[in-house]
């Protein structure tokens, strides 16, 4: 029972972020509403930890999982990626190096 209530604050939080998406008029994808509420509902302790926490880390132990689609895509496409390949390397290194910065130096100040 435990695991399905935690499930189910995980799905209804997605729903949510669903319809923010679709009713408020900002470009912002609903998965991203979804994660702020639940911060939002973590932080002011309306929803505690012990009421996600294993079902959340499931999911994240199986997150990799989500990958393999986006894997497949680039060997089916591999003849059209190839001449552009060191121009998109040189990208994907560059924002991966920078995302990691912003999130680390973001993260060091939530701390503080």
């Amino acid at each position: 029972m435990k695991l399905f209530k935690q499930v189910l604050i995980i799905t209804l939080i997605s729903f949510t972020g669903e319809m923010m998406h679709r009713f408020l008029p900002f470009p912002v994808p609903s998965s991203i509403y979804g994660l702020l509420l639940m911060l939002l509902l973590l932080m002011t302790k309306t929803i505690k930890l012990e009421s996600v926490d294993y079902v959340g880390k499931m999911l994240i132990k199986y997150m990799p999982i989500m990958f393999v689609p986006a894997g497949v895509g680039l060997v089916t496409a591999w003849d059209r990626l190839y001449p552009i390949i060191i121009p998109v390397a040189v990208i994907t290194f560059v924002s991966t190096i920078i995302v990691m910065v912003v999130s680390g130096k973001f993260t060091e100040k939530l701390i503080k």
